[in-house]
């Protein structure tokens, strides 16, 4: 009732204050209508205008931006000679000799990978196979993009919606290492396509989105690699000087080249400094190692240093996160325990809880379990034995039964929390003080019913974890512990 008689007022109102409008457009004088009817006027011609360039560039570029199938997923890429020359990134085709090309019109081709940026750089270049005449992308001159410009990203996201189209500007150029950064949306499958200008001309390859740690999906900051770093790669390709395969974990933008390490070796020393490279999203410092994993494979990562607080991320060889973590291994070392998704050469990044930290460290890959360490020096915040029963509260969405938690903890601080139980197939949730998930986890490996979840904490403040059961039929006694 009370919400019909709010619309009925603010009806009133609004039928109120358009009589006073009536009112006083009566008493305007004609000329001053008449600038109006011209503002309005002037704004529908600019309106139009801008939507005539987006059709334009759209009209001018889709036809030549492909879809690309690899064996590691799906991402876009642009034709940039008639006769199949494919422009896309290292990691959409790293790990493929042969792909599957899709055009906007819906042609399929089957497609050879022939080329790879060297030193990192996320670039590739796959040939279709016997075709002439196709559609092709034009490439800007070095040297013509500014900030404030407008930016055009074309691609296929999430490998679902070929032919995407979003639009925004240049939000920053970095030169020291060929980069676009853009607020047009770039999203997972979009990997590979091309940054537009106003003329519908190639100014970058869309390589990448921001992520805060601890976070997934667009924010609003994507970048792409410049037209600049991608002009000599195209030479090489076509004096045929590029490699013909991945030289190592491609990174965005290049960098330095990554160090091999060897799978429970002996440690690498190393330091981080000026020398370094630098994460975007934070100004730290950080050194690149590649190892060569299986499928199903269990790791343990180790970062240890005396003089910096350690970080570890690790990614898969399609550039995903497999993890991160700050301090798992007492003290202000990291460890990072991990299940290997896929074959293929991973890669490591050893770098620091603070930007601008430096000093030596040491790092080391050992195949082992999985399951987070019971660290010692870890502080452990909660430690609990439980039993989920029929005086146990019940989850709405699916029945199953689960006892809550609460913990204090701080922005950025590294938390690990494990559910372990032999009578019960577990679950974990972890949420924040509003009720908002921010991990949750079934299995901590394949072939284990325990959980575990280790993230880095958003904000400083109170947490909820839910010790859940997997299905309704979930019973008996558990181990939560929060370290």
């Amino acid at each position: 009732m009370s919400t019909n008689l709010s619309r009925l007022a603010l009806s009133a109102t609004i039928a109120v204050t358009t009589a006073s409008f009536l009112a006083v457009d009566a008493l305007l004088p004609q000329s001053f209508l008449s600038l109006t009817s011209l503002g309005q006027s002037t704004a529908a011609l600019a309106q139009d205008a801008e939507e005539g360039i987006n059709v334009r560039v759209y009209q001018t570029a889709s036809p030549a931006v492909v879809s690309i199938e690899a064996e590691s997923g799906t991402g876009s890429g642009s034709i940039i000679s008639s006769d199949g020359l494919v422009l896309t990134n290292a990691h959409v085709v790293s790990g493929s000799q042969t792909v599957t090309v899709t055009l906007a019109d819906g042609r399929r081709f089957q497609a050879d990978v022939v080329a790879f940026g060297e030193g990192g750089l996320d670039l590739a270049a796959v040939r279709i196979r016997g075709q002439a005449n196709l559609p092709t992308v034009s490439i800007s001159r070095p040297g013509s993009v500014a900030v404030g410009q407008r930016a055009f990203a074309i691609g296929n996201p999430f490998g679902q919606f070929q032919g995407t189209f979003t639009t925004g500007i240049i939000s920053r150029i970095d030169s020291s290492r060929g980069l676009i950064q853009t607020d047009a949306s770039i999203n997972p499958g979009n990997s590979g396509g091309p940054l537009l200008n106003s003329q519908g001309a190639m100014i970058g390859v869309n390589s990448a989105i921001f992520s805060p740690r601890g976070s997934t999906g667009n924010t609003g900051i994507g970048f792409a690699i410049s037209i600049e770093r991608v002009q000599p790669f195209l030479t090489a390709v076509r004096e045929g000087r590029a490699p013909r395969t991945a030289q190592q974990s491609p990174m965005l933008g290049g960098g330095q080249v990554a160090q091999r390490i060897s799978l429970d070796g002996a440690p690498i020393q190393g330091r981080l400094d000026s020398n370094s490279s630098v994460l975007q999203s934070d100004n730290s410092y950080y050194n690149t190692y590649t190892f060569e994993g299986r499928a199903g494979q269990q790791v343990v990562v180790e970062m240890t240093s005396r003089e910096l607080n350690a970080y570890l991320i690790l990614l898969t060889p399609d550039g995903d996160e497999v993890g991160q973590d700050n301090d798992s291994g007492g003290d202000r070392n990291s460890r990072l325990a991990a299940t290997l998704p896929t074959n293929g050469i991973y890669t490591i990044l050893a770098n620091t809880f603070e930007p601008g930290e430096s000093g030596r460290y040491s790092v080391r890959v050992a195949t082992g379990n999985a399951a987070p360490p019971s660290t010692p020096t870890a502080r452990t915040l909660l430690r609990e034995q439980g039993q989920l029963d029929v005086n146990s509260p019940v989850l709405q969405e699916d029945n199953s039964l689960y006892q809550d938690y609460s913990f204090q903890g701080t922005s950025g601080q590294s938390v690990t929390i494990t559910m372990e139980s032999n009578e019960f197939d577990t679950y974990l949730i972890l949420m924040d003080s509003e009720g908002q998930v921010i991990e949750q986890n079934d299995d901590a490996t394949p072939n284990s019913t325990n959980s575990a979840i280790t993230v880095r904490l958003p904000r400083t403040g109170s947490y909820r974890v839910i010790a859940n059961a997997y299905d309704r039929n979930g019973r008996g006694r558990y181990i939560l512990t929060i370290r």
